[in-house]
């Protein structure tokens, strides 16, 4: 009779713990409202300062191309990505010929 209330407890403390982790899984993390906001992927418009953030960039050379024409440039050549996971290319800035870069954030520098 013993044996059966410690299995019945114990049942029941295991059912328990279970839905509750159900319930917290549902839920899902909640983000921080005090935490920086930091985007991984900015606007054309919205650029970070500074050096570029070297890094995985998961734009497709087409994405990488379109972002850098929305950002004014033109004439788009040499389009690669570095080992630094930089698009790097050659482009038409305002008539001038310059040296573009876009990281993986979007941001966009040119020299």
């Amino acid at each position: 009779m013993k044996i059966l209330t410690i299995i019945a407890v114990s049942g029941g403390l295991a059912l328990g713990s279970i839905s509750s982790a159900f319930a917290q899984d549902q839920m899902g993390p909640q983000p921080d409202s005090s935490a920086a906001q930091n985007p991984a992927m900015k606007s054309p418009n919205t650029m970070t300062p500074g050096p570029l953030a070297k890094g995985r960039n998961s734009f497709t050379k087409a994405e990488a191309k379109a972002r850098i024409r929305a950002a004014g440039y033109a004439n788009i050549q040499d389009l690669m990505k570095d080992s630094n996971g930089l698009w790097q290319a050659k482009a038409r800035l305002n008539g001038e010929s310059v040296h573009v870069a876009l990281d993986y954030k979007g941001n966009i520098v040119s020299q």
